[in-house]
């Protein structure tokens, strides 16, 4: 039996159980003991954050090798059209090489929660919401790609990692759930319990 926590971790908290400046992290929101991320989000990043007691698992989770998908709903800079995101689907080329080919979709903005603080926008350049797909976990890899196709990241949420979602869960909520077998995401099981400690 596998422990998983499903958080959705709040913007500009971190992803980790301390923080020697007294930045808001992990510890205040999750108060389970023995469970670490599987992977992180970076401090000004949303959306969710596994936890879980079970190493093999958090391997599988978060190991490049493993490729498991991630979505992310991004805020950018600017009205990119589907000609601008074929180069995403292809596989882009970043400073530190070519990456995995992404899904990616132009979106209607998701129903989501206000961020605090809001994010800055000038009034005569729009934005839009892409829904994209990764199997990589390169550091700030996201905001990476859109920068390279001339429209940087305003905002980004994680929405899913592999079956796993935040669908239910308000910022800095979470839930908790057993799974039988660690490597099968399918076969899970257990309760839930939901906190809603915000900044």
């Amino acid at each position: 039996m596998a422990k998983i926590i499903l958080l959705n971790k709040p913007f500009n908290v971190l992803c980790q159980f301390t923080d020697k400046e007294g930045r808001a992290n992990l510890a205040d929101f999750v108060d389970t003991a023995g469970v670490y991320p599987a992977g992180r989000l970076d401090y000004d990043s949303e959306g969710l954050v596994i936890l879980t007691d079970d190493g093999k698992l958090q391997h599988q989770i978060s190991h490049p090798d493993a490729k498991q998908s991630k979505t992310y709903w991004v805020q950018v800079e600017g009205s990119p059209s589907h000609t601008d995101l074929e180069p995403l689907r292809r596989g882009i080329k970043l400073n530190d090489g070519l990456c995995r080919p992404a899904k990616v979709a132009l979106i209607e903005e998701p129903a989501i929660w206000p961020r605090t603080p809001p994010v800055r926008q000038r009034s005569a350049i729009p934005t839009s919401w892409l829904e994209l797909s990764i199997s990589e976990g390169r550091n700030r890899q996201v905001r990476r790609m859109t920068a390279a196709i001339g429209h940087p990241t305003l905002r980004l949420i994680r929405a899913k990692v592999g079956d796993w979602t935040i669908d239910g869960l308000a910022p800095g909520e979470s839930r908790q759930l057993t799974i039988h077998a660690p490597a099968n995401n399918s076969q899970r099981k257990g309760h839930s319990t939901r906190r809603n400690r915000r900044l």
